[in-house]
């Protein structure tokens, strides 16, 4: 093999020899086709060349899929410099890389190294060429033919599997691992700071709800599945966000996706994009609620809680996902969702997660070692000196979310020598405040912050979006807000310090201060003193508050002075 300006040339002119700074003796052509296998080759690729002035890589852009939307955005955020796929026959590369096994490779004598884009050869896809499906991850056998192909697999099974189906990739596959689980090994630690990246509050349960794409999907299935979370779990104690596979992003686009789960954003939903971020997401998550695609088996790998809400008959038997469909519960959409996730995250089975990782990754740890080797050897060249790469801990995930500013709150009081008031709070974009139940006080309560007038108009508590700066402008913050919604009952607002006061004003003029030793939202004390009016109690008591299994606190209920 030797090096080829031509690649040089047609990013930066004729007589490329001239004008280039770094003086590669190798071409490597990364094939981006999707934005899925477009993020796979980049997330590994730096630390397999890093260092190396001796590869020049190039990325050409393969317009035709289905999902090839986005892969322009994805490669310009990267910084790569692209190469029309038209361009890709002129030129002469020592190496074609892809995580696409279904690219129209031209021809010519070098080879093509393919990389999975997910876990195996788990799922049945439609065939661009023909009506029928293939096997996700295997090339078209003309490829094979020309004896180019390389395909990098993680687990022996997954070779034995491929040559079944493909007896021509005999001697053309590579068992190098899967650099993506080993980086999710590598970050378990930080799951606590990757919660709070999201905006996770300690204590709270963070719920993924992970869909690949297609009719079978769990969205594909259940699209209001996100929204029904949120309403059955109490959004003081957990967060849900949400992973969609980067098809859906392409297929559908943003706007769709936003207009769809609406009211779920509404109620505090993450909506984690689809390059990168899912990973250190999956690593934050209590539990997942899941499909057959590869992020839910990631998940179980790592010895997730794993809910299957929907299981397609895309997906592959005798796979390390079709075990995962034998042993994981099964999500009744139909029964009560709280339940089932409580019993979820109550139940883990370590031995169960550990019997998926072993079915589909094998020799944890070692894929960025064997995959630079074969990467290598492809391309003709001695490895760097030094040592080795080996995965990093991923950076912290960020996510869309919006502030939730309505709630239906229920409420209960447990009489003791010190009574207990119990808060449940449910986003109102999604649970609407019903009547009272047995033993339980049910209200809407708003943030001034709410857009829906029709919510704020029937709440009977009312919120102020900051602290007051003294007890005297919060107590006029609640006269001013009770006058401007005559339909409430309370108005409460934080006094700034660090006292942890909320003045809560009445309907009959009155008002009060409920004090804890923490500062704690204005809603909160607004329900203490909301259940205080409803039992009867004296409004100079002490109670304790409590979220679920999320907190206690002490809570003081006393008049305003003035």
């Amino acid at each position: 093999m030797g090096g080829s300006p031509e690649p040089l040339r047609a990013l930066v002119g004729d007589d490329a020899w001239r004008w280039s700074t770094f003086q590669g003796s190798r071409t490597l052509v990364v094939a981006a086709r999707t934005v899925t296998s477009t993020v796979r080759i980049l997330e590994c690729l730096p630390a397999l060349l890093r260092g190396d002035a001796r590869v020049t890589v190039v990325f050409a852009h393969d317009p035709t899929s289905a999902f090839s939307e986005g892969v322009a955005d994805v490669l310009h955020d990267a910084g790569c410099r692209v190469l029309p796929w038209d361009r890709l026959g002129d030129i002469a590369p020592d190496l074609v890389l892809s995580a696409s096994e279904n690219i129209e490779v031209p021809d010519g004598d070098y080879p093509v190294l393919v990389l999975p884009h997910g876990v195996g050869f788990q799922k049945l896809v439609p065939d661009s060429r023909t009506p029928r499906t293939r096997l996700s991850g295997a090339v078209p056998d003309a490829l094979l033919d020309t004896g180019r192909a390389w395909l990098a697999t993680s687990h022996p099974d997954q070779e034995r599997q491929l040559l079944a189906a493909h007896p021509k990739a005999a001697g053309h596959t590579l068992a190098v691992g899967d650099p993506c689980f080993d980086e999710l090994l590598a970050s378990r630690g930080h799951a606590d700071a990757y919660k709070a990246a999201l905006g996770v509050a300690a204590g709270q349960r963070l719920v993924l709800v992970s869909s690949t794409w297609g009719p079978t999907s769990l969205l594909g299935r259940a699209p209001e599945l996100p929204a029904r979370l949120l309403a059955a779990l109490p959004c003081d104690e957990y967060r849900v966000a949400a992973v969609l596979h980067p098809n859906v992003w392409s297929a559908h686009g943003p706007w769709q996706i936003r207009t769809v789960q609406a009211a779920a954003l509404d109620a505090g939903l993450l909506l984690v994009p689809p390059v990168h971020a899912w990973r250190s997401a999956l690593v934050a998550a209590d539990a997942v609620v899941g499909d057959h695609g590869s992020v839910t088996l990631y998940g179980a790998a790592l010895g997730k809680p794993v809910l299957l809400g929907a299981y397609g008959s895309d997906a592959v038997p005798g796979t390390a996902v079709a075990h995962l469909a034998r042993t994981a519960p099964r999500l009744d959409l139909d029964g009560d969702l709280g339940a089932q996730l409580a019993a979820a995250l109550r139940e883990p089975s370590s031995s169960a997660s550990a019997e998926v990782a072993r079915l589909a990754f094998a020799e944890p740890g070692r894929a960025l070692p064997r995959l630079r080797a074969a990467l290598y050897r492809l391309l003709g060249l001695p490895e760097p000196l030094g040592d080795v790469p080996s995965a990093l801990v991923l950076p912290p995930p960020r996510a869309e979310s919006r502030d939730v500013t309505s709630w239906a709150v229920t409420t209960s009081l447990a009489d003791g020598a010190r009574p207990v008031v119990d808060v449940r709070r449910s986003p109102a974009a999604v649970s609407r405040a019903a009547g009272d139940t047995a033993g339980g006080y049910t209200h809407l309560a708003c943030d001034e912050a709410e857009r829906d007038r029709r919510l704020t108009e029937s709440a009977s508590v009312l919120t102020a979006a900051r602290p007051a700066p003294s007890a005297a402008a919060a107590r006029r913050w609640t006269q001013d807000a009770l006058c401007r919604f005559p339909g409430a009952l309370l108005a409460a607002s934080a006094v700034a310090g660090d006292g942890g006061e909320v003045v809560v004003g009445l309907r009959d003029g009155r008002a009060v201060v409920a004090a804890t030793r923490e500062a704690s939202a204005p809603g909160l004390a607004a329900a203490v003193v909301y259940t205080c009016l409803r039992a009867g109690l004296p409004l100079e008591t002490a109670v304790t508050l409590r979220l679920g299994t999320l907190s206690e606190r002490h809570v003081t209920v006393r008049p305003a002075s003035g």
